[in-house]
C-alpha cells in the first residue's frame, strides 16, 4: 500500500468500522461518528500497513516497551511491539481508573511508547500517561491511527496519527436536536 494515495475514510467505510448514528464515547461525550478500529485492525493487510506506518513514526526512538490502552488499542499495540522487538502490554480501568494488571509492569526510568486506535478527546491517553508517570516511566511518544478530535488535544509533544477524520463531539447537554430522538448506544470499551 502506499501511505500517500490511502483514502483512509473509504478503508474505515468497506470494513464499516466508520458508523453513524448516536453514540456515547469513552469520554461520556456524545457523538455522530464512531470509528469502531477492532473492525478495521481484523482485517491483517491493515493491521499490517498501520503498524508498519506507526512503525516509521518512532524507528529512530529508544525505548523499552508499548503499552496501550484496553481494548481497543492492543491488536495495534502488540503489532508495533513485535516490529520493535519490544515487550508489549496494556493497561485497562478498574474501578474506573487506567491500572496495570495480569502482572504487567512499569519500572522506575524505563521509557515508555503509547500506541492507541483512535483520539478523540484525549482522557484515555491521558490517564495512560499520567499511570507511567506515577508508577516512574518515562513517555516517549504516542501514536494513533485516527486523530477524530474537534480541536488539537495536546497529549505529547511527539504525538503521531495516521489519519485525521473528523467527527463532531458534544457534551451531554448539548445534544443536537437531530440526535435527541435517537436512542444512543456505548460502542466503546469503557462502562460508563
Amino acid at each position: 500500500m502506499n501511505f500517500m494515495k490511502i483514502d483512509f475514510e473509504k478503508i474505515f467505510i468497506e470494513t464499516e468500522a466508520l458508523m453513524r448514528g448516536h453514540f456515547i464515547l469513552s469520554s461520556g461525550k456524545h457523538s455522530d461518528t464512531y470509528f469502531q478500529c477492532a473492525k478495521v485492525l481484523q482485517y491483517p493487510k491493515y493491521l499490517n500497513f498501520f503498524a508498519q506506518e506507526l512503525y516509521k513514526k518512532f524507528e529512530k526512538l529508544n525505548f523499552d516497551k508499548v503499552i496501550s490502552p484496553a481494548i481497543g488499542g492492543i491488536v495495534l499495540g502488540t503489532e508495533v511491539g513485535r516490529r520493535f522487538d519490544k515487550r508489549t502490554i496494556f493497561c485497562e480501568r478498574e474501578s474506573g481508573k487506567m491500572s496495570l494488571r495480569r502482572g504487567f509492569s512499569i519500572e522506575r526510568g524505563e521509557k515508555i511508547l503509547i500506541i492507541e486506535d483512535v483520539l478523540s478527546t484525549g482522557g484515555s491517553i491521558k490517564e495512560v500517561i499520567n499511570l507511567i508517570t506515577i508508577l516512574g516511566g518515562e513517555v516517549i511518544g504516542v501514536g494513533v491511527v485516527v486523530d477524530r478530535s474537534i480541536e488539537p488535544v495536546m497529549v505529547h509533544k511527539n504525538f503521531h496519527s495516521l489519519c485525521s477524520l473528523k467527527a463532531s463531539i458534544f457534551d451531554k447537554s448539548h445534544v443536537p436536536e437531530h440526535l435527541k430522538n435517537v436512542e444512543p448506544i456505548k460502542p466503546g470499551s469503557n462502562i460508563l
